[in-house]
């Protein structure tokens, strides 16, 4: 099935001499070809070239799903230019900090998003040029070179790039969360990408007669990796919406004949907290992939809509690490390590725990180049992540007596909400900056659906007031609307140890008290 293509470049244009008129995405209302795609990858890779970039720079994107993202990867991905997707909830120092943490010369960039570059211009070490995606009425005055999406590919031209790409050059840079400190950039090459895809093709049995769903954006490992690539792989296509709708999702899932799809986050269970209709179990889907499943609703999810669900355990810079396939699923587990990788629990000094025993979850590859090759120039983290030859995860887990792994809770401090992945230092970097806060601390509290909701403990400066509207506010126009508290609680001083870090462990135990302010009871609206 795979044919030995191990570069994005090469597996489209494979794909597109063998089926050139199958319909490849379907956007909510576009579509693209085979073919077509891979004529708007070459269209954009001239476009890119002409601009000045060659193999090895790194290139932002920062765009809505749709053909023009998909263009821009590939088109980057056919000249070897190292693609830095972003988040398109950034906004402010963290969107500054990896444009300019990755050197990145140049964006695609969505013409509404605009106002948000134009804010931190000054801050910007390295970027030039901006290629907008979308109608500008007017170039904002800056020293950056403005051209149109639009223009630069109806002037490009459909013929292929002679650049020569192997599997093991750096293929995309994926910011993760940071925890005690900024986000690290983890680079990851054409071969480790196919390994997520592979492994989720083997899982999942995935064929050309499959049609794949995603809501999940393509700056995400979930969309790229495991639906695209997937798709390319099986050749078979691929349903691709910018937002989740509970309300219409199995509507969708039978007009657009869909036989799988992957979940992130609380998914599931709000697709089970829908009013029950006579005709769920009338759809054309088969198969659901991702993480997590709820223990409690796993049973009743599948009998009520007849699908199968299965669920992995891995990280952006591993991709999947364990499976728990529908075929022999164990409630409560993340499944068995994958026949790539070692997967081993250890102690705080380093020695295997014993059966059952919590510990951190540490891995290591059996076949080289699966897995992420460093964090963009920051030596020194990609030395400590693999201390003693393994990967620290900085997952706490346990494994049983068959070789089951279960997630125990992140020794990180990141909040999963939603699908989404925050870091508290950086949600508390924003709000300490606010001219009324001495500090803050931010935590995870359980959400009502699944996984964590984001609460923030504040300390005021002597003899200031702040309310909880004029807080969320500050936070609204300076980090991503996922970022932004639901839970605001103010104290006189926070919990310390003698060495005088915060016991965040103390926080999380109280968790909501009596006094802690709730947006949402609240009526507080957070715009996206």
């Amino acid at each position: 099935m795979y044919n030995g293509l191990e570069t994005f470049s090469a597996i489209v244009e494979t794909r597109a001499n063998e089926y050139p008129h199958k319909c490849f995405i379907k956007f909510e209302d576009r579509h693209l070809t085979y073919r077509e795609f891979n004529e708007a990858g070459n269209k954009a890779a001239n476009m890119i070239k002409r601009i000045g970039h060659e193999l090895g720079d790194t290139c932002a994107v920062m765009l809505p799903n749709g053909p023009e993202f998909m263009s821009a990867w590939l088109g980057l991905a056919k000249l070897g230019v190292i693609e830095v997707p972003i988040n398109t909830a950034f906004k402010g120092d963290l969107l500054a900090y990896i444009l300019n943490k990755a050197e990145c010369k140049t964006i695609f960039l969505s013409v509404e998003w605009v106002e948000r570059i134009i804010a931190i211009q000054e801050q910007l070490n390295y970027l030039e040029h901006i290629i907008v995606v979308g109608n500008q009425d007017e170039k904002p005055a800056s020293s950056f070179r403005w051209h149109s999406f639009t223009t630069l590919m109806e002037q490009s031209e459909a013929t292929p790039i002679d650049v020569t790409l192997t599997p093991s050059d750096p293929s995309v840079i994926l910011f993760t969360s940071g925890t005690t400190g900024p986000s690290k950039g983890v680079v990851l090459s054409h071969r480790a990408n196919f390994s997520v895809a592979k492994t989720a093709c083997d899982l999942m049995n995935y064929d050309q007669e499959d049609r794949l769903y995603t809501v999940f954006p393509l700056f995400h490992v979930n969309a790229r990796y495991t639906t695209v690539l997937v798709a390319l792989l099986t050749g078979c296509d691929v349903v691709m919406h910018n937002r989740f709708s509970a309300s219409r999702f199995w509507e969708i899932c039978r007009s657009e004949h869909v036989t799988a799809f992957n979940f992130m986050g609380s998914m599931l269970s709000i697709l089970m907290k829908q009013q029950k209709k006579v005709d769920d179990a009338d759809n054309p889907v088969k198969k659901a992939y991702g993480a997590p499943t709820p223990v409690e609703i796993y049973e009743d999810f599948q009998t009520r809509f007849e699908i199968e669900i299965s669920e992995v355990y891995g990280s952006t810079e591993l991709g999947t690490v364990a499976a728990n396939p529908a075929s022999d699923f164990r409630k409560g587990a993340c499944g068995k390590t994958v026949p790539i990788y070692e997967c081993e629990i250890q102690d705080e000094e380093g020695f295997p725990c014993p059966v059952g025993e919590s510990g951190e979850i540490v891995v290591r590859p059996k076949k080289a180049g699966i897995m992420f090759a460093e964090y963009y120039g920051s030596p020194e983290a990609t030395v400590k992540a693999w201390e003693d030859l393994w990967f620290h995860t900085g997952d706490t887990g346990k494994m049983d007596e068959d070789g089951y792994l279960y997630f125990v809770d992140r020794k990180k401090d990141v909040i999963r909400r939603k699908g989404e992945n925050i870091s508290s230092y950086e949600v508390e970097s924003v709000i300490n900056s606010h001219p009324k806060i001495y500090e803050s601390a931010v935590v995870g509290v359980p959400s009502e659906l699944t996984e964590d909701e984001v609460l923030v403990i504040v300390v005021l400066k002597t003899g200031e007031k702040l309310g909880t509207e004029e807080l969320l506010d500050f936070c609204q126009k300076r980090m991503a609307y996922f970022a932004v508290p639901r839970f605001v609680r103010f104290l006189n001083e926070l919990p310390r140890t003698p060495s005088q870090r915060v016991e965040k462990y103390k926080l999380r135990k109280e968790g909501i008290t009596e006094d802690t302010w709730d947006r949402e009871l609240a009526g507080y609206q957070v715009q996206r």
